[in-house]
């Protein structure tokens, strides 16, 4: 029912719908990609987001928008400086919810955040979490300490988002009263003045042209520009080629420890305590695990209702407080030793750890120690060991790589391209000051392939740091320098230009008469269209040419009718509109559209809501952004 709200969006809105969503999270990608470099986009408190953090979420993001809308996502809709900016804004929220769930205290379980890890497809291996498949994916990226150091951030925004979210609420009778305006009809007529044949008849002299030309040099300003062939050498591409012999997994299986660890499924009930709780609230705690334990160990089948009905961790207290299979190592020492120490079936504990007071219960073991067969480990020990010798190779192949394309052939990249088996690739225009080449995003690129050696000489850039482990070389094929557009260029354009203004401005002469003469009640001879009926909200068949025509005719007086207003289409027409009635839909308590409507205001308040939450924080953290500066001259 709200065909309107999404029909009459630009794809710009769409962008920054699909942007500014009020949550911080970001996909894993984020946190298997390479350290930042220096250059500081922005500051938000003592921290700075850098221009690498954001080159990457740039093309995360741009990956997103082009699965979302296809091919509209043009090099003029994801370069633009609102996408720019918004991505940027989107890592600013995302540092400032976690500043304030730092500041405000809150805190994720070490049981809810392994249990949200645990559901996270790219660690599972046939539906199950593998401890495993997580070590294995995130040894080469920090490890899984810092990747769970991220993880809790972006789940302490989520809750802080969620919270503000939850508290928005629209009363019914406003939703009411929004909906029935949107939903309200008019029943229009239309009159047009087109300029299209006053065209031919308009003649533009040599100084009207001539004044345009000299008072707007400005777009006539054309700036450096380049294409450009280059070739990237990436260690990525380089593990994809190469072959790992049977021998080489066997002697790998045969020299390692791929033993399968000994893995307890757990359940538990939380009795929360603070680190720093003084004895009072320490004593309590302690009795009321107690009192749970000593039931428990009476009839260990309760276990599963008295969770749901006393545990404190919202994360697992529905699920009769299971926290699926662990190993060794995932959980605090105290949990993870009485795990360990007692018997399947068993009642552990009270344990005390940082969050309280835990009462455990093991209901199933998965002995440890035998060998994991080849078969399960072959894919873990065939990427482990493409990796390292993707590293080596990456590690040879870039000195000769920077060598040949710098020294040894400096005026063609075939070369190089011929002797590592790369593609050589080709840039449309490039202007000098933005920061890419290609795919490659890197301002440093970029300059190099305009220094002059480069321009002049047609020599290849050096071996440039385009992205981890990838390394680039770009030569100019064709270059234009800085100019402005001559008269003579230009001036078909000019002209073309003036005449649809001074034609626009003849039809608006002769609309504007008729409308006076209309409202004042007179007798006017026009070519009245059929009438149309169109809606606020824009449902229904019938649409209006343009937003301006949307507000003209919704905007209008209508206690005394007909009522005439108007709007000019550029480059078209001038319209007169004539309102004839208007019309408003009953709306009872059962209608599905009113409560269809009230979850979309709901929402929208929710928006709002985070929004004046986000301004208030902005200011608390006194952000600075600073665009690099080719990006904030993209348009």
């Amino acid at each position: 029912m709200f065909d309107a709200i999404r029909n009459n969006k630009r794809i710009a809105q769409v962008v920054l719908a699909i942007l500014i969503v009020p949550f911080a999270f970001f996909g894993l990608e984020s946190y298997f990609s390479g350290a930042p470099g220096d250059a500081v986009v922005a500051q938000v408190g003592k921290f700075v987001i850098k221009r690498n953090e954001f080159d990457r979420a740039l093309s995360e993001e741009q990956e997103r928008l082009r699965q979302a809308i296809g091919e509209r996502a043009t090099a003029d809709l994801i370069d633009s400086r609102e996408f720019l900016q918004a991505v940027l804004d989107k890592l600013v929220t995302r540092r400032m919810l976690t500043l304030y769930a730092s500041d405000a205290r809150l805190k994720v379980s070490d049981e809810h955040l392994q249990q949200a890890i645990a559901q996270i497809d790219v660690f599972q291996e046939d539906g199950q979490f593998s401890p495993a498949r997580y070590e294995t994916l995130l040894r080469q990226q920090g490890g899984p300490a810092a990747f769970e150091a991220l993880f809790v951030q972006d789940m302490l925004a989520g809750q802080l988002t969620g919270a503000v979210a939850d508290a928005s609420f629209a009363a019914l009778d406003s939703t009411r009263r929004l909906l029935a305006a949107q939903l309200e009809e008019r029943v229009v007529r239309e009159v047009r003045f087109p300029i299209a044949p006053h065209l031919p008849k308009i003649r533009i002299d040599e100084a009207a042209i001539q004044k345009y030309y000299d008072d707007n040099l400005a777009r006539f300003e054309l700036p450096e520009r380049a294409k450009a062939d280059y070739v990237a050498l990436d260690e990525a591409t380089l593990q994809a080629g190469i072959t790992i012999s049977e021998d080489e997994i066997q002697r790998t299986y045969e020299g390692g420890d791929y033993t399968r660890p000994e893995e307890r499924r757990v359940r538990h009930i939380l009795i929360e305590v603070a680190p720093d709780a003084d004895d009072v609230a320490l004593a309590d705690a302690r009795d009321k695990a107690d009192e749970i334990a000593a039931a428990l160990r009476q009839d260990a089948s309760r276990f599963p209702r008295l969770a749901k009905e006393a545990s404190q961790d919202v994360g697992t207290k529905k699920l009769g407080g299971d926290l699926g299979f662990i190993t060794r190592g995932q959980m605090e020492n105290a949990f993870d030793e009485a795990v360990f120490e007692i018997a399947r079936d068993e009642i552990g504990g009270p344990v005390r750890t940082g969050y309280g007071f835990h009462i455990i219960q093991v209901t199933d073991i998965r002995p440890g120690g035998e060998k994991r067969p080849l078969d399960e480990v072959r894919e873990e020990i065939v990427n482990e060991l493409r990796k390292q010798a993707g590293a080596r190779k990456f590690a040879e192949d870039s000195e000769k790589f920077s060598e040949m394309v710098f020294n040894q052939a400096p005026d063609s990249l075939n070369p190089v391209a011929e002797a590592f088996g790369l593609e050589v690739r080709h840039t449309g225009w490039i202007e000098r000051g933005s920061d890419a080449v290609g795919e490659f995003r890197d301002a440093d690129l970029v300059a190099a392939l305009f220094a002059d050696d480069a321009v002049k000489q047609r020599h290849n850039t050096r071996a440039i740091e385009a992205g981890p482990s990838v390394l680039v070389s770009a030569r100019v094929i064709e270059h234009e320098a800085a100019r402005r557009v001559p008269l003579e260029e230009a001036r078909g354009q000019i002209e073309a230009q003036l005449r649809r203004e001074e034609a626009l401005r003849r039809v608006r002469e002769e609309g504007g008469a008729v409308l006076a003469a209309l409202k004042k009640g007179e007798a006017v001879r026009v070519d009245w269209s059929e009438a149309r009926t169109y809606q606020r909200g824009g449902g229904g068949q019938a649409m209006l040419p343009s937003s301006g025509a949307m507000r003209a005719v919704f905007s209008a007086p209508v206690a005394k009718l007909p009522v005439w207003v108007e709007t000019e289409l550029p480059d078209d027409a001038y319209v007169i509109y004539q309102i004839d009635a208007v019309g408003h839909p009953a709306l009872k308590d059962d209608d599905p559209r009113l409560s269809e409507a009230n979850r979309y205001y709901e929402r929208l308040l929710a928006q709002r809501d985070f929004e004046a939450f986000l301004a208030t924080l902005r200011m608390r953290y006194k952000v600075k952004t600073n665009l690099p500066p080719r990006q904030a001259e993209a348009e």
